[in-house]
């Protein structure tokens, strides 16, 4: 857990943020670099490891995932975190996670605990499954539909933040696209930011100190979560204020 120096008289946002690593592979040791720019930027950041292959399959790292969400509902508040303004993040298959938990209901209910997506890279819609890193996490779902984030598009999702480049060969930008339509066929709310000649990694990469200035992910990232949880929060003030019409005498 990385958060602010500077003390705070409030609580402060969250994010949970999900290292990717093709389900086989990463530690949260290794992505220090992210949490300390989210935290910079006056968040508390939980990192948390998760099951993998091969010891590990669909859904064990899903649910690990939302095992991780659960905990930090539950103990953030005393790291100076607000366990009500909670946003997910990741990159890769740690994206995938993310958007998992945040789109199927069956990880953590409705209404959803989460308040903001943001997807790096993420792989969304990927059956058949083409690569070995797939295979070896997904082919032993019994539904294989059930494993894409895609198929569990619904209005009354957390808003989502696809931020994917364009030259990424590993987890192609149609994936951010297809979701993003899925999105809007159902009425919910997705964004897809297209990196123009970017691959799979420099989208996390960026959240780092020596990379952050080459391409805007860190501000947009922190833009987005603000913008969604700033506007939920007047949304719930305004809703707190609203005086219901006296009934005719």
């Amino acid at each position: 857990m990385w958060a602010p120096k500077a003390k705070s008289a409030q609580p402060l946002p969250v994010i949970v943020f999900f290292y990717g690593g093709g389900w086989h592979w990463g530690e949260r040791d290794h992505y220090g670099f992210a949490a300390r720019s989210l935290a910079a930027r006056g968040f508390v950041v939980v990192a948390p490891d998760y099951r993998l292959v091969p010891e590990a399959h669909f859904p064990d790292f899903v649910s690990d995932a939302a095992a991780a969400v659960r905990w930090t509902q539950a103990n953030v508040a005393q790291y100076r975190g607000d366990p009500a303004q909670v946003a997910v993040m990741g990159h890769s298959a740690g994206a995938y996670n993310a958007l998992m938990i945040a789109l199927d209901p069956q990880w953590l209910g409705t209404p959803s605990p989460i308040k903001a997506v943001v997807a790096l890279s993420g792989p969304t819609d990927f059956y058949p499954f083409t690569t070995d890193s797939a295979r070896n996490a997904m082919s032993r779902a019994p539904d294989p539909r059930a494993t894409q984030p895609v198929n569990f598009a619904r209005a009354d999702a957390p808003p989502l933040l696809l931020i994917h480049g364009t030259a990424d060969t590993t987890v192609r930008i149609r994936n951010a696209r297809k979701l993003k339509a899925a999105m809007d066929s159902a009425q919910g709310q997705a964004t897809v930011q297209e990196l123009d000649g970017v691959e799979h990694n420099l989208p996390v990469m960026a959240l780092s100190a020596l990379f952050k200035n080459r391409i805007p992910v860190l501000e947009e990232s922190v833009n987005f979560i603000h913008e969604i949880l700033n506007t939920q929060e007047r949304n719930n003030a305004d809703q707190g204020r609203r005086i219901p019409h006296p009934p005719d005498r």
